[in-house]
């Protein structure tokens, strides 16, 4: 399955380690996990950010899944995610740290059924929501 994940690039990157922890186990389960972070997709020459933009938005369409790392502010992230529910496009999944205070009042009070918002304490945490949200959106 392709999955395309969002989490801060420039905007607040705190808790960009757990976001790279989503993209391994991710790719752990055998599936593709799209974001500029997995060195896998990291272009080897500067992009414009228009190109970013098309870039992104390509993969969000050909993506079957969105899972993104919230914990920190971020403009592209939020676009990200409001793009694929305005869309219908797929379910998306946000997760944020036990530590943060609390999420995007624009993520926490959207009531779009194709949004999952989880809270994580640990590692061990987060790869078991991300398994679970992956198993349970294989079945539907």
């Amino acid at each position: 399955m392709i999955i395309y994940c969002a989490g801060p690039i420039k905007g607040n990157t705190q808790y960009q380690n757990d976001f790279k922890e989503i993209i391994q186990h991710i790719k752990s389960l055998g599936h593709t996990a799209l974001s500029e972070v997995n060195e896998e997709f990291k272009s080897s020459i500067p992009l414009t950010e228009k190109q970013i933009f098309k870039r992104d938005i390509k993969w969000i369409e050909k993506s079957s899944l969105l899972i993104a790392e919230v914990s920190g502010a971020s403009l592209g992230v939020g676009f990200e995610i409001s793009y694929a529910l305005y869309k219908e496009k797929m379910p998306v999944l946000a997760l944020y740290n036990k530590n943060v205070e609390s999420v995007s009042s624009m993520i926490a009070g959207c009531s779009s059924a194709l949004l999952t918002i989880k809270k994580y304490s640990d590692s061990e945490q987060l790869k078991k929501i991300i398994s679970e949200f992956i198993n349970r959106s294989m079945e539907n």
